[in-house]
């Protein structure tokens, strides 16, 4: 078995969450609703991961955001690969800043109450990370 190492965070501002909607131009899963997300490189620390992939998606820098929860860490099988589990790291972070530039990997955004996932065509088992940090 494989396995890639991810950060997967979700935003929280409010009482709402942001969910992103994948362009068609990333490599996996396009079209589909997620948190932010990004491969760990090399052997750098989850957490540092996760703050460059929320710089790097939405344009929020780590001194606007703040962290509220760091999930269990777990495995989620690969649809798309044979053999192949993502090692999900989850983050909570709050916001005040609901401004966001999204660079290429996304095409969209919305804040939404936790409930409402379930509306949502996901990335697989989106809301099961989610919950770990509820």
């Amino acid at each position: 078995m494989h396995y890639t190492d991810i950060v997967t965070s979700f935003l929280k501002h409010d009482k709402k969450i942001l969910i992103l909607k994948r362009s068609q131009n990333v490599k996996s899963m396009k079209n589909l609703w997620g948190g932010v997300s990004g491969i760990i490189e090399n052997n750098e620390q989850p957490l540092k991961r996760a703050i460059i992939e929320i710089f790097e998606e939405v344009g929020l820098a780590e001194h606007e955001i703040n962290l509220l929860k760091e999930g269990k860490e777990m495995d989620i099988i690969s649809p798309q690969y044979k053999n192949h589990m993502w090692h999900i790291f989850p983050f909570l972070f709050g916001v005040s800043n609901i401004e966001l530039q999204l660079n290429w990997e996304n095409s969209d955004f919305k804040w939404i109450q936790i409930e409402e996932i379930k509306k949502f065509e996901t990335v697989p088992s989106l809301e099961k990370v989610l919950l770990t940090l509820i």
